[in-house]
């Protein structure tokens, strides 16, 4: 079952479609917490936000690139979650990306301790004809030239395009990097991105920095702490669920925004009040996450436990004055 929009019905015109085009990688990890280890788990950002993304009316399509060693049970769970493949090439004779980290007692910091690029380096995206009207694109973690690829593809500007990035691109790719976050309309990154892009200590500062060039929205997102949301003057702060155990928190941001923009798909209404709510789902979904390893509890979503989850977000900053 789907999360479908609650309340007071409201009619209006648009000629937006349901497309969310999604680019991102596909891959395997092995990960090490305080809480186990797994050695070989489904992961890669556009994986994370295909699933998070399927719990909403929206026709999802990824653009990545796969080995021979991706399992056709992995395939088929996407393809059971209504995820189009279209733009996924199999390169025969070749290894998936794969990546290894151990993360620390805080679970907020982490190490690497493997790094096998693989496929990627023979990356050229190709956008399937038809998914090149998407009115929605989600830029996934990856290089910005690839990332500029994608949208040079389309047959129309988008009505929305939102991106992500990491501090490996902004140190080695800042050129490239500036020239894409000129075309988005929304950036989600961490506080420490932030920071790092603008030179900025204020988040404050650094959202308004980032604003000035070019996206409308700037998400910078706090872990632990949560999210924040900036349009013109106007910041939302969004709570994150206080969880007893954190088991893995690979593929959080993913998640938070793959549910966070098909949301905004299923709604077809771009809007700052629309982007709180999504911020609220996609924080959601973001803690089913982080829960178990890898992809499991993303799989196990229902439209009951994901509107559960909602309400206890809600309850978390509920208050009155008297």
């Amino acid at each position: 079952m789907k999360l479908k929009p609650k309340g007071k019905r409201v009619f209006y015109f648009c000629i937006m479609n349901n497309k969310l085009l999604v680019l991102g990688t596909m891959a395997y990890d092995a990960i090490e917490t305080p809480f186990g280890k797994a050695k070989k788990i489904l992961g890669g950002c556009a994986t994370y936000i295909g699933l998070a993304a399927s719990n909403f009316k929206t026709e999802c399509g990824l653009i990545s690139i796969i080995g021979t060693d991706f399992e056709k049970r992995h395939l088929d769970l996407l393809k059971a979650n209504n995820i189009n493949l279209e733009g996924v090439e199999k390169l025969e004779g070749e290894k998936t990306f794969f990546w290894s980290g151990k993360y620390h007692n805080d679970l907020n910091t982490r190490t690497t301790l493997d790094t096998q690029l693989n496929v990627l380096t023979k990356f050229k995206p190709k956008v399937p004809e038809s998914f090149k009207d998407s009115s929605f694109v989600l830029l996934g973690n990856l290089d910005p030239n690839i990332q500029l690829e994608v949208l040079d593809q389309m047959n129309k500007k988008p009505d929305l395009i939102v991106m992500d990035t990491m501090n490996f691109w902004i140190e080695s790719y800042k050129e490239k990097l500036e020239e894409l976050i000129c075309r988005v309309d929304v950036i989600s990154i961490n506080d420490e991105e932030a920071r790092q892009i603008t030179q900025k200590n204020s988040l404050v500062e650094a959202a308004k920095s980032l604003q000035a060039m070019g996206p409308k929205y700037v998400i910078i997102k706090k872990g632990e702490h949560g999210a924040l949301l900036f349009n013109d003057n106007d910041i939302f702060c969004a709570p994150a669920l206080p969880l007893e155990k954190v088991f893995d928190p690979t593929g959080a941001g993913d998640s938070f925004i793959g549910g966070f923009t098909a949301y905004l798909v299923q709604r077809k209404k771009i809007t700052f009040e629309e982007m709180k709510t999504g911020v609220i789902i996609g924080s959601a979904i973001a803690s089913f996450t982080v829960q178990e390893f890898g992809t499991k509890a993303l799989e196990k979503i229902t439209f009951a436990s994901l509107e559960q989850r909602i309400k206890v977000f809600k309850s978390l900053t509920e208050f009155k004055l008297n």
